[in-house]
């Protein structure tokens, strides 16, 4: 084939963003279908918060109400996980069809200083060995966000889509667990399966496990379901991939043995550890096996 029948057949290619010259040119942002982005405003806080939306092809076709997915740090965790579900679901063969809502900052703040903001329990300077230690203009939000993701966030969404509300997902990596974590420690209610991908318990000097001590005076019992994962680099040993400070799998092992000491009756917990994965690469494989254990398919499971 030819430069002018390759152009032409380009050129005639509704994905085209080749000009007549070859040379590239904007198109415009892009789209992901079956994919909706709501701003639903915080009315105590004023902050605009969206949630970005993505229905299965299956939804349009039938009139059943479907699990949801709620992952947090909606600008990296959505596009994976809507990736992860198309390719590794197999149109509900391997995975269950799911609504996969991403929870996102409002457009106008950086997502570093709104998870900061909204991920944390506490705001942890006060208590800091150093003033180095924590880098932010504010902490702590954690308890109002929870508020809005409960009472405007939920109701909201859950009214524009057929939503199970008994079969909530929760999704977290790092802070994002570590929003899980204080979740299921102080309004368990959210959600019905809490993922947390390598959650940052250490934050605030372990301040988690002090709240889940106090909490549990008051808990009777907790319906959900908990996995933990870590990457086996998520601790201190030498080498470039593990941490200097904090380890991750520890404080997991310390979080799941806190928890089944309770030994609430409804509540179900794992916790494992990856092996060859760090905190960077490991929260694709943790979307992966969690959403296979918690959503699996109509089967037969396929494969290449």
């Amino acid at each position: 084939m030819n430069r002018r029948h390759l152009l032409a057949m380009l050129a005639s290619h509704p994905l085209s963003s080749l000009s007549e010259t070859g040379a590239s040119r904007l198109v415009g942002p892009l789209s992901l279908p079956d994919t909706e982005v709501h701003s639903i405003p915080d009315p105590m806080s004023g902050r605009a918060y969206e949630a970005w939306i993505d229905v299965p092809k299956s939804y349009a076709n039938s009139n059943r109400q479907l699990p949801a997915v709620y992952v947090t740090d909606a600008p990296y965790a959505f596009p994976l996980i809507r990736s992860i579900r198309a390719r590794v679901g197999q149109s509900g063969k391997n995975l269950e069809d799911f609504i996969l809502v991403g929870l996102a900052p409002p457009p106008s703040e950086a997502s570093s200083v709104a998870r900061l903001r909204d991920y944390t329990p506490t705001d942890p300077r006060p208590r800091a060995r150093s003033k180095d230690d924590y880098a932010g203009d504010a902490y702590g939000n954690a308890p109002a966000y929870l508020d809005y993701i409960a009472s405007v966030a939920f109701p909201y969404i859950e009214s524009k889509f057929r939503i199970n509300s008994s079969r909530r997902t929760y999704i977290g990596h790092s802070y994002g667990g570590l929003l899980g974590a204080f979740a299921l420690v102080t309004r368990p209610e959210i959600a019905s399966t809490y993922v947390l991908s390598s959650p940052s318990l250490w934050f605030d000097q372990g301040i988690i496990f002090d709240l889940e001590q106090q909490q549990s005076r008051h808990t009777r019992d907790i319906a959900a379901r908990i996995l933990m994962y870590c990457g086996a680099f998520e601790t201190i040993k030498p080498g470039p991939r593990y941490f200097k400070t904090e380890d991750l799998v520890r404080d997991m092992n310390k979080f799941s043995s806190q928890l089944r000491m309770r030994r609430y009756a409804s509540l179900r917990v794992s916790a494992q550890t990856i092996d060859k994965e760090d905190h960077f690469t490991v929260f694709p494989t943790v979307v992966t096996r969690s959403l296979l254990r918690t959503h699996p398919g109509t089967g037969p499971y396929v494969s290449g």
